[in-house]
């Protein structure tokens, strides 16, 4: 596949989503520019069974060189995966065995295809950090910690809150950048230019630049893209508990866009679509002149779930949004299931509605559950239930209130909140 020094497409790859480049922007612009295939990678440790839209970000970053005809490689840190990275954790990740890791990435060149090509001319290539990793000596940590000062780890932000708040901070986590550091080092031996990656990862993508140069005497370029945050600067992500994962369904995906905060529009459409920037620029000129924000949300949510997973899917997400959440309208078609037990709350555990029973009784108790359209009350008179206005065992009087579970039956339909539906066989 020929390079494209197209300089309209090269301006658009170094500055859209992008936060910074190293050791500066016209390092790589010229490189860029010069016709030569460039290759590059970004690393995906497997800590999750899936990949989730921050993933996306880089993965639409990745593309663009690949449209230019340069080189991808996507490393599955499958090794560096069973420790976890420690950046932006108030505490140490719990480490993962070599099977919970490949289990986890099983999926992620299936997922990572609906942004980059693996086939053609030009494949993706993938590989795996543990070929060199897992073959390393004490003897070769060794030599390798020589290359860092204890002062360069704790200058890390999370280190420093940790030790505000007291809480550990393990010897093997500062590790993890070293690690970084040796994939950097075997990328570029292998003939690898540059690396992609989150800004939350400019630490261990400088630290990879710091050892290569030091073994290698050699110049990598690090390229570092914005993160898509909420109004309180929380990223997306499934450390935050608000990710929106490749293996969503449409309408889930469609549904938690249209939960994002207004500000994330305009963010949204710039890190996680392939709208043009001079549309996203026209979208903001009419959002500041008072058109209705959430026009430009059902948008973003179409062509995020687009992206991701295809144009039948986000018709389908978009349709039963407009069915469901604007009509206020049960779906046509909706998830069965036959319970062990006939009780509500059992019955939200198992349709995965709710954590535990406790969670289910919450869930009861802030009016978020209807059976049949029915708001299901968490509390019932004590009258209601017991001839005598008593329960055995309790001391309580007619007037008093109890919690109580509520029976099904076939053929109900139990609703959490406005979007959640299974119906009961």
């Amino acid at each position: 596949m020929a390079v494209s020094t197209d300089l309209q497409k090269i301006e658009a790859l170094l500055s859209r989503g992008v936060e910074n480049i190293y050791p500066k922007s016209d390092f790589l612009k010229s490189r860029l520019e010069s016709g030569e295939q460039l290759t590059l990678y970004t690393g995906y440790d497997p800590t999750g069974p899936t990949l989730h839209v921050g993933h996306g970000i880089t993965l639409l970053k990745l593309r663009e060189f690949q449209d230019l005809g340069h080189k991808v490689i996507m490393l599955i840190g499958d090794f560096t995966g069973m420790i976890g990275d420690p950046t932006d954790k108030t505490s140490a990740r719990q480490k993962l065995t070599k099977e919970e890791v490949l289990s986890n990435c099983a999926e992620y060149q299936k997922q990572a295809a609906a942004i980059l090509d693996f086939e053609g001319d030009n494949p993706v290539e993938v590989k795996y950090n543990s070929e060199w990793l897992a073959a390393m000596s004490f003897g070769d940590v060794i030599e390798l910690a020589s290359n860092f000062t204890v002062q360069q780890m704790l200058v890390r932000d999370m280190f420093q809150e940790r030790m505000k708040s007291e809480k550990p901070i393990y010897l093997h986590e500062f590790l993890y950048p070293l690690m970084q550091g040796i994939d950097s080092v075997k990328m570029v031996e292998g003939g690898v230019d540059g690396e992609v990656g989150g800004n939350d990862q400019t630490f261990n993508m400088l630290a990879g630049r710091t050892l290569e140069k030091a073994l290698l005497n050699k110049e990598k370029f690090v390229l570092t893209g914005k993160l898509l945050a909420d109004d309180s600067g929380k990223k997306m992500g499934k450390s935050e508990g608000n990710m929106i994962a490749f293996s969503d369904s449409a309408e889930d995906m469609f549904g938690k866009v249209m939960r994002w905060t207004d500000s994330m529009i305009l963010s949204g459409f710039e890190l996680c679509t392939r709208i043009p920037i001079a549309e996203i620029d026209a979208m903001k000129a009419e959002m500041d002149g008072g058109t209705n924000p959430r026009d430009f949300k059902l948008k973003l949510a179409t062509e995020i779930t687009k992206t991701f997973l295809g144009e039948a899917a986000a018709e389908k997400g978009q349709a039963h949004f407009a069915q469901v959440i604007q009509g206020k309208d049960k779906p046509v078609e909706m998830e069965e299931m036959e319970p062990k037990e006939y009780k509500l709350i059992s019955a939200l555990v198992e349709a995965g509605f709710a954590k535990s029973n406790s969670d289910a009784r919450r869930l009861i108790a802030g009016g978020g559950v209807r059976v049949n359209d029915i708001v299901i009350e968490p509390f019932v008179p004590v009258e209601n239930f017991r001839a005598d206005g008593t329960v055995p065992g309790y001391d309580l009087k007619p007037g008093d209130t109890v919690q109580t579970d509520h029976d099904l039956k076939p053929g109900d339909v139990v609703q959490k909140g406005k979007r959640f539906f299974v119906k009961i066989k």
